[in-house]
């Protein structure tokens, strides 16, 4: 029977870094299962081929690729904080490994449909949440508050995390943590499958391991694999709510149209909608670092983005920022090694993402900000002006027809 040994390391710990040479020279595992997937392992090992800028507006993932960076820079400084190079046990499981010529397994999900899953799993209270609470541990760290690495392993204080982190947000829990101890579990079962006499050294993060071990004790527990490892096919909520602006926008038009107002109030309506739509954009792109071409490009499609679900206006404020910087290939790497935000707010790719995150921030605050000021602007009163609009488009399409 293949036995199974599981390491729980922090990220950004010397003692981990120590445990795991130790574990691979007490255990003499026939088999080392490490926390990564192809795209974090050729990372490490400094193999992985840097994404094109087009790649990046290509995906349009903006406001996920943000959070992985914003996040990737916390674990760095928190690594620097403590002399320790994020990913550092990673790196000597696999340098251990590969002295003694021990076959590597890597056994986590792809990243990339792991960051995908969880910021689709949350809704957007979450998301301001997450967003909220990542700028504030940035700021903390910044200000150099001390974090005890070493505490985080302990059993108690991480079950006490991750409560906290269910509390928080529990669907991004799922996501990043269950869903992850489930994958890794279904990948070390196999493993002992395939070596059923081998010993298996498994290195994880240390938030995993109890999770792990308890699917590896209850392998009648786990849910089935393939749902784990497939994109989220969620309900388009983003595109209903778009399409949803769009119809009572215009429904709004045309009951203003039909009320008997005016046609200059009609023409105030819609000018009001430009203005508020392109100003927000425009004043966003520029908070971003944006340069004064995108925010104007920004100011003068944001009216009809905000109509269209199917384009946002911090897609072409970011191809456009992105013609103006130019950022090269090697601003992947600067944002990874930046040493402040304020480093990284200067990096031209950053600001390309940055542009096109809040200028969809700032487009859709316009919308918000229209219908809560749009009557007392054009000084008439809501409630008779649409019923009067929609009971005369009902007499006229009734006597039409």
């Amino acid at each position: 029977m293949a036995e199974i040994k599981i390491i729980g390391t922090a990220h950004v710990s010397q003692q981990s870094v120590d445990e795991v040479r130790a574990g691979i020279e007490d255990f003499k595992p026939d088999v080392v299962a490490i926390e990564l997937d192809t795209a974090r392992f050729t990372a490490l090992k400094k193999q992985a081929r840097d994404p094109s800028v087009s790649d990046v507006l290509e995906v349009k993932n903006f406001n996920s690729l943000l959070v992985q960076w914003l996040l990737a820079y916390l674990q760095r400084k928190i690594g620097i904080d403590v002399g320790v190079e994020p990913g550092a046990e990673m790196k000597i499981a696999i340098a251990e490994a590969e002295q003694r010529g021990i076959p590597i397994a890597l056994v986590d999900r792809d990243i990339r449909l792991t960051l995908l899953r969880f910021w689709s799993s949350l809704g957007i209270i979450e998301k301001i949440k997450m967003f909220w609470a990542l700028i504030s541990s940035i700021a903390e760290i910044d200000n150099g508050q001390e974090i005890d690495i070493e505490s985080l392993k302990e059993q108690n204080v991480i079950d006490a995390v991750m409560e906290e982190f269910r509390k928080f947000s529990p669907n991004g829990a799922r996501a990043l943590i269950d869903e992850r101890d489930a994958f890794i579990a279904h990948q070390l079962i196999l493993l002992k499958v395939q070596r059923p006499e081998g010993r298996i050294l498994a290195v994880v993060g240390a938030g995993h391991r109890q999770g792990i071990s308890n699917y590896l004790d209850k392998p009648d527990t786990l849910p089935p694999f393939d749902p784990l490892s497939q994109e989220p096919a969620s309900f388009p909520w983003g595109k209903v709510f778009g399409f949803g602006i769009t119809a009572i926008f215009l429904l709004l038009l045309a009951a203003i149209a039909f009320s008997g107002v005016g046609l200059n109030i009609l023409l105030y309506a819609f000018l009001f909608w430009v203005i508020i739509h392109g100003i927000l954009a425009a004043v966003f792109t520029l908070l971003a670092g944006g340069h004064p071409y995108t925010a104007l490009t920004c100011f003068c499609v944001a009216w009809f983005t905000s109509l269209n679900p199917m384009i946002h206006a911090g897609w072409i404020g970011a191809y456009v920022e992105a013609k103006v910087r130019k950022p090269p290939i090697s601003d992947f790497r600067k944002i990874y090694e930046a040493e402040t935000l304020t480093d990284m707010a200067k990096i031209p790719l950053f600001r390309v993402v940055l542009v096109a995150a809040l200028a969809n921030l700032g487009s859709l605050s316009g919308t918000a900000l229209y219908f809560i000021f749009v009557f007392p602007v054009l000084n008439i009163d809501p409630g008779i002006v649409i019923s009067t609009g929609l009971h005369n488009m009902w007499v006229f399409a009734t006597g039409w027809m």
